[in-house]
């Protein structure tokens, strides 16, 4: 479905924007992070990301062009789709009589009253709003400490939100004289994110009235210039020209350009804060010529040194120490741990543990792989096993509520997929309808792109029951925290060969150990064992999964 992307409010001053330089054209594909536009403020020319993906559509303001803040800014969605209802709505929308001139002049009389209640000089910052759906942020880190100068264009902080982690910059000149929202803590939009202004000037009335719920005095927050980086601390480069929190700063065009032009950024000297990278610098920047020859002489003294240092090696003496690390927690990692705790302690969970005979499924996945361009797993036989089961056992296809429990005679099935950051869960919607080759190629894009970081919100909602596997780990078996609102999660473990009993005779066989996590307020004990001795049917009996 095509997402309208709208002039965004880039500063808290800004009414309208200016479109400087498209980056992008209508055909281009876009990526998540991608830099669409270049657009100019009342303040200063940012660089504008895209948090969507799919194709660019149309361009509603053209480069020179003005429009208002939540001006239609560009369509982004599938190629081909049609987007005429979408540009009808902008017409209607421009037809609208303004109201504008009798909202400014509100606007002008209260920014007067704000401005004029705060001591001269200071100004506040408040926690920006960095994405359409963002509600609260957390300071993933402070680059500045309560007394230090700040200069026009530094980095204040790295802020989270929930959709990345962004650099937070300052168009206001000061001394840093209050922090309001301290690392690792949470907050909503528009709370006292810090407070700026002459060097020992008394704020203490300004942080009170702030704290009371002071509306008005909102209107004097610093603008903000935001640019995403990765979350993942496994791109933070060292090297001599990185600043003290070990990583290089470089804006995300400058980024851009240095990756077509292959530069390595380790190479580039920043003329920005704190030695930041900027476009210029990318543009500026001239390889220097590394002399990497060696004299005879200098490798024969290399090579005595090296024959002395064995020489003269002393025994070693161990000199450990403690050592820890501390990584503070991303914004997934804190609503996983909120969820499952929820989960855990307000479902009354019990465990069901039934042992699968896979002889039959291994050769019936053995033959339809040998069909061509198709690929079946054990995993996609398990989900297709259950999406089955559960049509025949409804109750375990349910959810509580206070006033009732909900049956779903649909199934959509949810499937566990590690990510680097914690645990997603794409969602297989109408799982019951869907053949196994269609499940085993719906999963495998949906893990590869949750993986990626490019699956969608809606693409993780609607579950009724969820499947977590870790049989590839080599895990036998385990027991899984319920996905709620779902009243049950399956776990999956490996496959094992081993000694079994068939026909009174002790012979190889291969088996495998599934474990059913209910929720007793929904699935009594025997429902969720009846529930397993079909899916035990079906999967010991492939063949009466595809009758």
């Amino acid at each position: 479905m095509a997402t309208v992307i709208r002039m965004p409010r880039l500063s808290d001053t800004m009414t309208e924007g200016t479109v400087a330089t498209w980056l992008k054209k209508v055909g281009d594909k876009i990526q998540e992070g991608d830099i669409l536009a270049e657009i100019e403020t009342d303040k200063a020319t940012m660089e504008f990301e895209s948090f969507n993906a799919g194709t660019l559509l149309h361009i509603g303001i053209n480069e020179g062009e003005t429009a208002a803040v939540d001006s239609l800014l560009a369509i982004i969605g599938n190629e081909g789709e049609d987007i005429s209802s979408l540009l009808n709505d902008k017409k209607t929308e421009e037809k609208k009589p303004s109201s504008e001139p009798e909202n400014t002049d509100k606007k002008i009389e209260k920014e007067s009253k704000s401005n004029s209640s705060l001591p001269e000089g200071v100004v506040v910052v408040t926690m920006p709003r960095l994405s359409d759906t963002m509600t609260d942020g957390t300071v993933a880190t402070w680059l500045k400490k309560v007394g230090d100068t700040i200069s026009e264009g530094d980095i204040l902080a790295e802020i989270e939100t929930d959709k990345a982690t962004m650099e937070f910059e300052s168009f206001n000149a000061g001394t840093l004289l209050h922090i309001g929202v301290q690392e690792g803590e949470s907050a909503p939009v528009d709370s006292v994110l810090a407070i700026l202004g002459p060097s020992g000037t008394d704020i203490s009335g300004v942080v009170a009235n702030y704290k009371a719920g002071n509306s008005e005095e909102k209107s004097t927050k610093e603008e903000v210039k935001s640019e995403v980086k990765p979350e993942t601390s496994s791109t933070t480069v060292q090297n001599s020209d990185t600043n003290s929190f070990g990583r290089i700063f470089a804006s995300p065009l400058a980024k851009k350009i240095a990756e077509e032009k292959g530069i390595n950024l380790s190479q580039v000297k920043g003329s920005g804060e704190n030695g930041r990278i900027v476009k210029s610098d990318i543009e500026n920047f001239t390889p220097s010529s590394v002399n990497t020859s060696v004299t005879s002489n200098s490798s024969a003294e290399a090579v005595k040194e090296a024959i002395s240092s064995v020489a003269t090696v002393k025994p070693f003496v161990p000199a450990g120490e403690v050592y820890q690390e501390e990584i503070k927690n991303s914004q997934m990692r804190k609503v996983i741990a909120k969820r499952l705790a929820e989960s855990k302690f307000t479902a009354p969970h019990y465990y069901l543990t039934i042992e699968l005979d896979m002889d039959n499924a291994i050769a019936s996945r053995t033959m339809i792989n040998s069909l061509p361009e198709t690929k079946v797993s054990f995993n996609d036989m398990v989900i297709k096993a259950c999406a089955m089961a559960l049509k025949k056992h409804p109750q375990v296809n349910s959810q509580w509520k206070d006033e009732a429990m909900i049956i779903n005679h649909h199934v959509n099935i949810g499937v566990a997929v590690a990510v680097e950051d914690g645990l997603v869960v794409p969602v297989l919607k109408f799982t019951d309808l869907m053949s196994l080759t269609q499940i085993g190629a719906s999963v495998r894009d949906m893990a590869g792109r949750s993986k990626a970081k490019k699956i969608q919100p809606a693409e993780m909602e609607g579950s009724t029951f969820t499947i977590s596997n870790l049989g590839m780990f080599g895990i036998q078996s385990f027991t899984s925290i319920i996905n709620q609102p779902n009243s049950a999660i399956l776990s999956v473990g490996a496959i094992v060969e081993k000694p079994v009993v068939k026909n009174g005779q002790i012979v190889v066989g291969n088996t495998m150990t599934v474990t059913l996590a209910c929720d007793h307020r929904t699935v009594d004990g025997a429902t969720g064992a009846q529930f397993l001795q079909t899916l035990k049917a079906f999967m010991e009996n492939p063949v009466t999964m595809l009758a």
